[in-house]
């Protein structure tokens, strides 16, 4: 139970417009129901979109573009597909104020390729249900804008990485545009990407040009030499003095554990948690290794959990899974180094604070092997199912992950309308009921829904229900208009935001 302040409205529109609810829905998990699924694919659907649809044959297209944007630039969305989707629908309609906005918010929304590419590929398969072409005059403009207005560095760097997805490229994409660069560095780039580097050498090598175009030079230089070594230790090199990254490394390359100990000393922290089995199978990482003595300081530092931004519950299920000793279907197999295992549960604890900033996090649940950390900036009741009723229980800040879930009751039999009853008899006003169990729901007395408005009467409080079952096995509340009520099935990093999401009335 969370009895919280009112937090100021990001959206300018008035909380009375329920199709705006519904695109905040789908723009934030890809659905304008009251279900978020964590196993849900990815496609997305026209059927899924229908406040959308409404809302540009009001002619509100402008409006929703503006929601687009704060959805991407305050990190609302929990899958970009979504939010990339509805933009490019947008830039497909017919009326030209849409387009335009559409087009205008293209750099803000899809800020690397991968976005943009798939960007480009909504709108072709939108194309065959609208049947209107793509390679208008405004999104050929649109895209020169996205290159040109781009760092030549950071372009550099990013044509190189993320080179072609969803069977587009930028040879493609620059191709089509007929992109007419603005400045020199991104001439040479676009040269790079159409022509090659042969021809780029031709054109530059040996020429007087200004400094960010031999910075730019040099830089491809690198890349091309590294694509063509085979001198481990030429690679090592050019990876420590360039900061080179693996996706601009060959596979072969890939396969030596030097290779891997340089890229380590730049590699994002994100990428570093996933990667901690692999290296571990690899060797990369042994017991004692100034390489894993450089991972564990890594993991651990304030300031690089701060830098790269880590929820803990990101670190929490990476140190789960490394603990397994296997990956995918059982493949590759390694022993989990133990002070890799001390450092992520150090970094564990520091994260909180990193991220919050504050002392008195709420709740952490254990229900069997599904681990679900809550960590709310706010005031907090934290009830547990006991024999049929609900008890409050006692989380400190001093208490480790495994004394909170060792106090924990287990029960067999959740009634969701308890809490919300208990809230009501003990004169609490609640704004957000928050269920997390992975066991079936009952209701032995009145549904969710009705306790919900008998609590919201009682008290004032426009109160708001989510009903979380950790083990996808389709725990979900009564369908209803109510846009208060919320169910997630499964958890990840994502119901997080969703919850927040709802909490400030921002879907």
């Amino acid at each position: 139970c969370f009895p919280v302040s009112r937090p100021e409205m990001i959206s300018d529109w008035g909380l009375d417009s329920f199709d705006k609810a519904k695109l905040c829905r789908f723009l934030c998990y890809g659905s304008e129901g009251s279900l978020y699924n964590t196993r849900e694919d990815e496609r997305i659907r026209m059927e899924n979109a229908g406040a959308l649809l409404s809302m540009l044959q009001e002619s509100r297209g402008a409006e929703v573009v503006e929601e687009i944007k704060r959805f991407t630039q305050d990190g609302r969305a929990v899958r970009m597909g979504p939010t990339i989707f509805a933009l490019a629908l947008c830039s497909q309609h017919s009326e030209s104020n849409t387009r335009q906005a559409a087009f205008k918010a293209l750099k803000d929304v899809c800020c690397d390729p991968a976005h943009l590419f798939d960007f480009i590929q909504f709108k072709k398969e939108l194309k065959v249900d609208m049947k209107c072409g793509i390679w208008g005059r405004a999104l050929r403009r649109a895209l020169s804008d996205w290159y040109n207005d781009q760092d030549a560095m950071s372009l550099a760097a990013a044509v190189t990485k993320c080179k072609k997805r969803k069977g587009w490229s930028h040879q493609d994409l620059l191709r089509l545009s007929h992109t007419k660069p603005a400045k020199d560095a991104i001439a040479l780039i676009s040269k790079y990407v159409t022509k090659g580097w042969k021809e780029v050498q031709v054109a530059y090598e040996d020429k007087e040009n200004s400094e960010e175009v031999l910075s730019v030079f040099s830089y491809l230089e690198v890349v091309e030499k590294v694509k063509h070594s085979r001198d481990e230790t030429e690679v090592v090199t050019l990876i420590e003095e360039h900061k080179l990254e693996q996706e601009q490394l060959l596979t072969e390359h890939l396969k030596s554990n030097q290779i891997w100990s340089a890229l380590l000393k730049e590699m994002p922290l994100h990428s570093m948690l996933k990667m901690l089995g692999r290296l571990t199978f690899r060797k990369v990482l042994e017991p004692g290794s100034s390489q894993t003595h450089f991972v564990c300081d890594r993991i651990q530092s304030e300031t690089a959990l701060k830098k790269a931004k880590i929820h803990p519950f990101s670190i929490l299920l990476a140190s789960e899974n490394y603990k397994k000793g296997q990956g995918y279907q059982g493949k590759p197999k390694w022993e989990a180094d133990k002070s890799i295992l001390k450092a992520m549960d150090s970094a564990f604890y520091t994260s909180f604070m990193v991220r919050f900033d504050f002392h008195n996090f709420s709740q952490i649940v254990r229900e069997d092997s599904v681990i679900s950390s809550w960590i709310i900036q706010m005031n907090t009741h934290v009830l547990v199912y006991s024999e049929g009723t609900v008890v409050p229980f006692s989380v400190s800040a001093d208490m480790t992950l495994k004394e909170a879930t060792d106090e924990l009751l287990q029960s067999k039999r959740i009634d969701c309308t308890l809490p919300i009853t208990w809230a009501t008899e003990n004169g609490k006003a609640v704004d957000v009921f928050i269920i997390v169990t992975n066991n079936p729901l009952w209701t032995d007395t009145a549904s969710p829904v009705e306790s919900l408005k008998k609590h919201r009467e009682a008290s004032g409080a426009n109160s708001k229900l989510v009903m979380c079952g950790l083990t996808n096995i389709g725990n979900s509340i009564a369908h209803t208009e109510d846009r208060g009520l919320l169910s997630i099935s499964g958890f990840d990093l994502g119901a997080f935001s969703i919850i927040r999401n709802l909490a400030q009335d921002l879907i």
